[in-house]
């Protein structure tokens, strides 16, 4: 029994050895975010603001995600609010917005410069998923802060998002967003 046990605990401690000896990746978590989004009509537009997106960004396989609860949107109408996470997104069935993708570019996250990038990966907005590659930019200052920023556009029906037939008129059938993230290294 002795001659199994002390070759498994040499394994064991030559794999925490490993584990422990590789460098650590660094990442990049948001601290201060903003998601806004527009809906431009003749009869009126809608637009919102969330301050409360969490993202993440990967460094060493350039790997980025997001979640957003949807009820931090806010308006400057009550009324489109409620409705808006009561009717069109039903946050309590669908309560967030998720993003999962990856960097097409290499990017040296040591070398401050702007870069435009492109991230490919999966937005699941309203409980459906969709593959969708969002165009930004990428800022690193000096201090080797990171700042994202992209405009991209969303198409309702893609998410099935259902607009009553009687505010049609007053309801873009595709939503302008507009990302602006801050992020510091863990």
């Amino acid at each position: 029994m002795v001659k199994y046990i002390l070759p498994s605990l040499l394994f064991l401690f030559l794999c925490s050895v490993c584990v422990v000896a590789q460098p650590k990746t660094p990442m990049y978590k948001s601290i201060k975010s903003s998601i806004q989004f527009f809906s431009e009509t003749p009869i009126e537009n809608i637009d919102a603001v969330s301050k409360s997106m969490v993202s993440a960004i990967n460094t060493g396989n350039q790997n980025v995600a997001a979640v957003i609860a949807i009820k931090t949107f806010h308006f400057n109408n009550a009324f489109m609010e409620e409705h808006f996470n009561e009717k069109y997104m039903e946050s309590d069935k669908y309560p967030k917005a998720t993003f999962s993708g990856l960097i097409n570019e290499p990017i040296n996250f040591r070398q401050p410069g702007s870069y435009k990038i492109t991230v490919t990966g999966k937005l699941n907005i309203h409980g459906v998923e969709k593959v969708r590659t969002i165009s930004g930019m990428l800022t690193i200052d000096p201090s080797l802060k990171l700042n994202f920023r992209a405009t991209f556009e969303v198409t309702l029906v893609d998410h099935k998002i259902e607009v009553p037939q009687l505010v049609t008129q007053k309801i873009a059938e595709v939503i302008r967003v507009n990302i602006d993230g801050i992020y510091e290294m863990q």
